[in-house]
């Protein structure tokens, strides 16, 4: 049994790595790309890019609920293959898009379809022990650290041969990473786990009443909110604020967010390892969230490029918080309600992903604007450093007052 769960770990790892390489290919390029189809300078046009954002965030709010249901019932296996397949739809379209509005359509397609990390989730909750659940969830973590070493250093390369390079590469890539699923992928949910489809547990708003139904994940789920809301002042925002703030190219902002994957693999596939153990689940969301918000703090006030590379050590060892905080939620909820959890906080990301590339980059916007009495391109980042430490404030209240029924 032992080996059966390590290599069903082993085969998420390779899906989820392949996957958030597709979308690593073209971060480096999309902010020069809507530039040029808007005709506008890039800080102009990180509003556009939120948007483009957050309408796949409030697609994925709608359907992850659905997807992450339909995975308790169905198995994870055949929900997992289709979110791919979307995907690789979704970059070809957005490889041929004339205008943006194709890039807006195509967003609202890989919306609907991108559920791979939720049920991705699902599968790793299905195959964990209690004893090694944190370790396990910290493995996605370090897929997705691992794809964005090779993805954005590739799609920064990409990019020297044009715009839309990238994006066919990712097609591909997503395209293989279906067909490698379709061959080896196994079933995590036993038939004897798996529970009816009801509309009223899968509809956005019902899923997030799931948090209702108990206290203490209930309460945790502001602090998780909170993390990824503060995040957006990375993931948004990155691209545009390094291309503004110090000229780079496509190159340099690629292989940037190639040292931020290097730097969250190491942290979240060999230090969480050590570290979870010794600290505990409470603690290292304790330490993880003090990390986190001392590196956006130092990112808002860079004045230098190199600085960034410098300021991303604690930023990035802040990543001991999340697989922490996953560990312990996932510890109250019985095994057939794993896919409705993570389909539930899947929804509460997407919801953050609603409103943070809007708040983060329309404030990068309006503290870059030429007739803009305030110069403050870090702007986004000290908001994100004040949200790391309310979550970690609201964290400590609900788990002072009760204890994780898991270690």
């Amino acid at each position: 049994m032992a080996v059966s769960r390590k290599a069903a770990v082993g085969f998420i790892f390779i899906t989820l790595l392949l996957d958030v390489m597709g979308w690593g290919l073209i971060i480096p390029v999309m902010p020069k790309l809507i530039a040029h189809l808007k005709g506008i300078s890039v800080n102009e046009a990180s509003p556009y890019g939120a948007l483009l954002i957050s309408v796949y965030a409030l697609t994925q709010f709608v359907f992850a609920p659905i997807i992450g249901n339909l995975s308790d019932k169905f198995g994870r296996r055949p929900v997992l293959l289709s979110s791919l397949f979307g995907f690789g739809i979704d970059y070809l379209f957005l490889a041929l898009a004339p205008t943006y509005g194709w890039l807006f359509v195509g967003r609202v397609i890989a919306g609907i379809t991108g559920a791979s990390f939720t049920t991705g989730a699902a599968y790793i909750a299905d195959v964990s022990t209690a004893e090694n659940r944190a370790k396990n969830f910290g493995m996605i973590g370090a897929a997705f650290g691992l794809g964005f070493i090779i993805g954005p250093f590739i799609g920064g390369m990409l990019g020297g041969l044009g715009v839309r390079a990238p994006f066919y590469a990712a097609a591909i890539l997503c395209l293989l990473n279906w067909l490698y699923g379709f061959f080896v992928l196994p079933e995590s949910l036993s038939k004897e786990n798996r529970r009816p489809f009801h509309w009223k547990r899968a509809n956005p708003l019902g899923a997030l009443r799931f948090f209702q139904k108990h206290s203490v994940v209930g309460g945790l789920a502001i602090s998780f909110f909170l993390i990824y809301l503060a995040a957006h002042a990375v993931q948004s925002n990155w691209s545009y604020f390094t291309i503004y703030r110090f000229h780079w190219g496509e190159k340099m902002v690629g292989i940037s967010l190639a040292v931020v994957g290097l730097l969250v693999a190491i942290v979240q596939a060999v230090l969480i390892r050590v570290i979870n153990p010794k600290l505990g689940n409470e603690k290292s969301v304790y330490t993880g969230l003090l990390f986190y918000s001392t590196g956006l703090l130092l990112f808002a006030f860079a004045s230098q490029g190199w600085m960034m590379f410098a300021f991303l050590v604690p930023y990035c060892l802040g990543g001991l918080a999340g697989p922490a905080l996953q560990s312990i939620l996932a510890g109250y909820i019985p095994p057939n309600e794993q896919g409705e959890l993570q389909g539930a906080l899947t929804g509460l990301m997407s919801l953050t992903t609603i409103i943070g590339p809007l708040v983060m980059n329309n404030l990068f916007y309006f503290f870059t604007r030429e007739k803009n009495p305030v110069h403050f391109p870090g702007v986004a980042f000290l908001l994100g450093s004040i949200l790391m430490l309310s979550s970690a404030a609201v964290a400590w209240y609900i788990l002072s007052k009760r204890k994780p029924a898991t270690a």
